[in-house]
């Protein structure tokens, strides 16, 4: 899926820690990628922990965060519990990366990212400062923002109709999994046209300790692939 050239496009969607490739190509194929974070945090989601790829196998980076009597949180109220995480997730990538053709490439701006959200207690700015980070890498411009900076109501579906009227988008570009439960008509109502991403068909690539994953994140094709990254993203042909 490329980016259709007619009208302002807009994604919504919650923020990730160090997102797979899909979500690159998400914000790469949008004018504008609105973070959806003052929605309720979910437990055991990717919004803090993604996975990464080890000679042992795959395995899970969790930055820890306050959740004990915080049931309803939104994620941008959601903070860490241990400033260490940072340094501990370096190590780790580290030692999983480190023999990774261009891990050394990358390596030092990415430590010095990780030096500068250590001290940062939002999940929310943390999550948002390294994808800004990994996009300046992969050349990818789109304009991020918060969903809270917008004034919109509504429930669901609605709620992004409005938030597509307020940002001037004539176009809605969303993940896949929503066709379960995106009112359409809403959409078409509004004269907004609305498109699915499509995650299917992605090459393999040059990757560390088979058998091979798509599922990792986005640092995991970096180290391997280097500047050939986008060749194995749908978005950049």
């Amino acid at each position: 899926m490329q980016r259709e050239r007619s009208g302002k496009s807009l994604a919504v969607v919650q923020s990730c820690y160090i997102p797979w490739k899909g979500y690159f190509d998400l914000i790469n194929n949008v004018d504008e990628f609105i973070l959806y974070d003052d929605r309720q945090f979910t437990r055991r989601d990717w919004r803090n922990r993604n996975r990464v790829k080890t000679p042992a196998g795959t395995i899970w980076l969790t930055i820890p965060v306050q959740v004990k009597g915080r049931y309803y949180q939104r994620i941008d109220e959601t903070f860490t519990s241990d400033p260490r995480w940072a340094a501990d997730h370096w190590k780790t990538l580290t030692m999983a990366y480190g023999a990774a053709p261009f891990f050394s490439r990358y390596s030092d701006r990415l430590e010095r990212a990780y030096r500068d959200v250590a001290t940062e207690p939002r999940l929310s700015v943390i999550n948002r400062r390294l994808m800004e980070e990994i996009c300046d890498l992969l050349g990818i411009a789109t304009k991020l923002t918060w969903s809270f900076e917008y004034t919109v109501e509504g429930a669901r579906t609605e709620r992004l109709v409005n938030l597509c009227r307020e940002a001037g988008a004539t176009r809605y570009v969303s993940g896949p999994r929503a066709r379960s439960y995106l009112d359409e008509q809403l959409f078409s109502d509004a004269g907004i046209d609305l498109s699915y991403a499509e995650y299917e068909g992605y090459p393999p690539y040059p990757q560390l300790h088979p058998p091979f994953e798509h599922e990792v994140t986005i640092l995991d094709l970096v180290f391997n692939a280097g500047p050939e990254a986008p060749r194995y993203m749908r978005s950049f042909g």
